[in-house]
């Protein structure tokens, strides 16, 4: 885009842009509360329904699958149909899908409704994100708005760690369910009225089918191979095939892209060097932070006793990191400095408050290192998710606004579900270790032997929150070394070899901070 045509584009913006973004946010806070809200009711859930302790970990995989495999197929819906059509169609989908779950009387009914919810969920998430960035184009603009839904897309799961405790132990776990629907019937009616999306910004080219069945059977694959993983080992052989065949299928899938007239999702969208280093620096910090939600949650509550709520508030400091982060560093220094200062200081940060937890034990203070080493996870990654999903659709055609929107939503749902599976598994590993150099205080029985216990597990927990701190400190070194873009008015960085490739430079491109 030429440097006179952006503030053209920001004098003519949607005089309604800021309120959609109330229900753009409270349409994502819906989406990531419930990434997590219906793991403190799964106990509660799986008792009422009946399901097996083998089936329970599907009522979570369900939704991971569907939601993982179908969201590159979401993006480019997104980007066909329109981003406000198919964000009315998700949030209403979404909310029927809550109810079928919440009144669910059966194991088949709920897992049917997690995968609903998850497919439902794929076009939600991406064309919330992709109407942000085709609505604000002004640089300070976006970086309010960017700070705002990051806070939100950071801190998210951890509020429905505290609203799941709070519906779980005090009315009902179907709640978990429930909830979701006057978030969704708010959002959609609001955007209905008020969200005008810029005409011109569509992607008409006929669907690429093949890429559409090789991603998400390749993104199915990969997500259940890691959830598999953590409940049946790296070496079973289920879990080793789908490994294998999800490599074949995404492999193919790229081919395929690089060969077909309308891609589902055009490589210029990856092989942008600051696009391909958000993506891959955000997915690795998801890892770690998903891992780490799963080890405090049950050294909280198994460990220290805390109950379901109490638990859900010991989280608050995170939150409060995570926003003033993202809205009181990120959005006020994102105009101002290139942004690979932000992002890769915040994963720093971010890292110094794991190497504080690696000091876990079974009797460690909460006040004393718990609560400070939240403060500072929060704060770092507050403030290195708010430009990071501002980048994730940096310089694309607006017509591709969707599938990038997607390719960053997938990055986060991929990391998740590596993060669950490959920590637990080095925790459990690290456990058992200890267990067995401890096992005659193991076989005395009494306090003893349950003091053995809760101190190996306390032990596998640190050991893998180390890992996690090894994996934080990548996704700085790759923010740092990718992510050249400079600041708003400043020289433009080159993107790479790729970035000049295809109609990124032919076609309008959407205004953004840093470029």
């Amino acid at each position: 885009m030429s440097k006179t045509a952006a503030p053209a584009l920001a004098q003519q913006a949607d005089p309604s842009r800021w309120k959609a973004l109330v229900f753009i946010a409270l349409a994502q806070l819906m989406v990531v509360l419930d990434a997590t809200i219906v793991n403190i009711a799964l106990p509660s859930a799986q008792l009422d329904l009946g399901i097996s302790d083998g089936n329970r970990q599907w009522v979570i995989t369900a939704y991971a699958l569907a939601f993982g495999g179908l969201l590159l197929f979401g993006g480019r819906i997104a980007d066909k149909w329109g981003r406000k059509r198919a964000f009315v169609i998700g949030l209403a989908g979404f909310a029927v899908a809550s109810a079928l779950g919440g009144a669910a009387t059966g194991e088949a009914a709920m897992l049917g409704a997690r995968a609903l919810q998850g497919a439902f969920g794929a076009l939600l998430a991406p064309a919330a994100l992709s109407l942000l960035a085709v609505m604000f184009t002004d640089a300070k603009e976006r970086a309010k708005a960017f700070g705002i839904y990051g806070a939100i897309a950071g801190g998210g799961g951890a509020v429905g760690l505290i609203l799941g405790g709070f519906l779980t132990e005090y009315l009902d776990w179907r709640w978990t369910f429930f909830v979701n629907i006057p978030f969704a019937v708010v959002a959609a009616v609001g955007a209905y009225f008020v969200i005008h999306e810029p005409s011109g910004t569509r992607n008409r080219a006929p669907l690429d089918i093949p890429g559409v069945v090789l991603s998400t059977l390749g993104l199915v694959a990969l997500v259940y191979g890691f959830t598999r993983a953590e409940s049946e080992g790296w070496s079973d052989l289920l879990t080793v095939s789908l490994f294998i065949g999800s490599a074949v299928l995404l492999a193919a899938f790229v081919l395929t892209e690089a060969l077909v007239r309308s891609p589902l999702l055009p490589l210029r969208v990856l092989l942008d060097r600051n696009r391909g280093g958000v993506y891959l620096s955000l997915g690795l910090a998801v890892i770690a932070m998903f891992g780490l939600f799963l080890f405090l949650t049950y050294y909280l509550q198994v460990v220290k006793g805390y109950s379901p709520v109490k638990t859900g508030f010991a989280f608050l400091p995170m939150i409060a990191g995570m926003i003033t982060g993202s809205t009181q560093i990120g959005a006020r220094l994102m105009t101002r400095v290139p942004p690979r200062l932000l992002m890769g200081p915040g994963f720093l940060i971010a890292a110094t408050g794991m190497l504080l937890l690696t000091q876990l034990e079974v009797g460690s203070s909460y006040p004393a290192l718990i609560l400070p080493a939240q403060l500072l996870l929060g704060l770092g990654m507050g403030t290195a998710f708010m430009p990071a999903m501002s980048l994730s659709t940096h310089g694309v055609n607006p017509a591709d606004a969707g599938v990038a929107s997607a390719m960053v939503n997938t990055s986060q749902q991929v990391g998740g579900a590596i993060g669950t599976a490959l920590l637990n598994t080095i925790a459990a590993s690290a456990t058992t270790a200890y267990l067995a150099s401890h096992a005659a205080d193991a076989a005395a029985g009494g306090p003893a032997a349950q003091l053995v216990q809760a101190q190996a597990m306390v032990h596998g927990y640190a050991s893998a929150i180390w890992w996690a701190v090894g994996i934080l400190t990548a996704s700085a070194l790759i923010a740092f070394t990718l992510i050249n873009t400079g600041r708003p008015g400043g020289p433009a960085a080159a993107s790479g070899p790729a970035s000049g490739a295809g109609s990124d430079e032919v076609k309008p491109k959407i205004p953004v901070v840093a470029h």
